[in-house]
């Protein structure tokens, strides 16, 4: 925990910036019945029946610094499907970058990210 106290503590120049990255699968919903539209004086209403349409892998970039954020999603959470977002992160969000100083959570998608 105080390697990464440290390095948010530490000063980032443009050509190493500081990126956050967070990934989340989150469930699709639907109504099962159409909501009633808000009214002058009544509040929209929605019942709370609802059919599920799937899940989707979000994946987050931040940089705190900067102000930047990119976030993007897939059919999937993978260790392809992560790369591939790395990918992105370094050839085109931060190509002239000569090193990224990546902070990511815990989830099981990168752990053995070295090893691939």
């Amino acid at each position: 925990m105080e390697v990464i106290l440290d390095l948010y503590c530490s000063e980032h120049c443009r050509d190493q910036p500081l990126i956050c990255m967070d990934e989340a699968s989150v469930q699709l919903l639907d109504h099962l019945y159409k909501p009633i539209k808000m009214q002058p004086g009544q509040d929209q209403k929605e019942d709370y029946h609802y059919t599920r349409e799937g899940t989707q892998a979000l994946f987050m970039f931040f940089d705190p610094n900067a102000g930047w954020r990119r976030v993007s999603n897939r059919d999937h959470r993978s260790r392809v499907d992560w790369a591939e977002e790395i990918r992105q992160l370094l050839d085109v969000d931060y190509p002239h970058a000569s090193k990224v100083k990546l902070v990511c959570d815990n989830l099981n998608t990168h752990v053995d990210c070295f090893s691939l």
